[in-house]
């Protein structure tokens, strides 16, 4: 039984819905933390201050060095990392979960074009076709609108900044996939807190709100589950290609579809799970496409 998984689900894949599902509770999250009064950019310092001291511990339990080799490409990518970052939270905060996530999720397909571009990787006919179905799955969520010529009830800034967000980690996913050619991927998520910690501080002035000791707990799990999505995500981008790796992120979708369903009573369309089944669709097309794979799979060592 466990063979018969490693082969549908390779580790590249697994890493990679990982990665997906600690997203998905660490902007829950963010959403609860939010409603207590704590600001976006007090929530983005305390997710870095966690994520910094894990990331740390682990390179040093590596003992490897903390600056890594290609320092300028390691602070671009926690600089882009850390706007990123921010504008998600805050799209977070103001919109629907399953919203946000859709609205945030549109990065493989930004990321499947500049890895094209800058990595020159071929854009596998399979991946196209997941994302096909995946924009398919997305435009069916939102189909109720069109069909009755009504504008979504979403506010532009948030709608913005989603579309900065998702365009900022598809920019952030390349330099990843650069750096794994070079770098530990301890390393690699070592610099993301390490960037956007004094970002955030200095930016969130006085604004700063004491938390109690729900929200305390809470922060921290934005950071645990935070680190276990990067965990998950750098490892995929290092035995996948970009454009594939990214095309399984799409599963958050369903994960938040879900988190928002129980912690915020938002109830799903119809429309909503027709639009996640397409998604989840194109997935398994992915999968299978990755099964024919004439190059050798990476090895499996877990």
């Amino acid at each position: 039984m466990l063979s018969t998984i490693k082969v549908i689900f390779p580790l590249g894949v697994r890493y990679m819905m990982l990665s997906a599902l600690g997203f998905a509770l660490m902007a829950t999250c963010v959403k609860l933390v939010s409603a207590d009064g704590i600001p976006v950019l007090e929530i983005v310092a305390a997710r870095a201050i966690v994520s910094l001291l894990i990331s740390y511990i682990d390179i040093k339990r590596k003992k490897i060095s903390v600056w890594g080799n290609n320092q300028p490409l390691l602070v671009a990518r926690g600089l882009v990392g850390a706007i990123a970052l921010g504008c998600v939270y805050f799209a977070v905060t103001t919109l629907p979960l399953a919203e946000a996530t859709i609205l945030q999720y549109l990065h493989p397909v930004f990321t499947a074009i500049l890895a094209l571009i800058f990595l020159k990787e071929r854009i596998q006919q399979s991946t196209i076709i997941c994302i096909l179905f995946c924009i398919a799955g997305l435009a069916v969520m939102l189909k109720p609108d069109l069909i009755y010529g009504q504008a979504p009830e979403l506010p532009g800034l948030s709608v913005v900044a989603a579309l900065i967000g998702a365009c900022g980690s598809a920019v952030a996913y390349v330099i990843v996939r650069r750096l794994s050619q070079s770098e530990d991927s301890s390393v690699i998520i070592f610099y993301f807190p390490m960037i956007a910690l004094p970002i955030s501080v200095v930016l969130l002035g006085d604004s700063f709100v004491m938390p109690d000791s729900d929200a305390l707990i809470l922060l921290l799990l934005v950071g645990i589950f935070t680190q276990l999505g990067q965990v998950g995500l750098t490892k995929a981008m290092q035995i996948e290609v970009a454009s594939k790796a990214t095309a399984y992120s799409y599963v958050q979708v369903i994960f938040s579809i879900i988190l928002g369903w129980i912690c915020f009573n938002e109830i799903p369309s119809t429309w909503t799970w027709v639009g996640g089944s397409l998604i989840m669709v194109g997935a398994l097309i992915n999968v299978c496409g990755s099964a024919k794979l004439k190059a050798p799979a990476p090895r499996d060592t877990d």
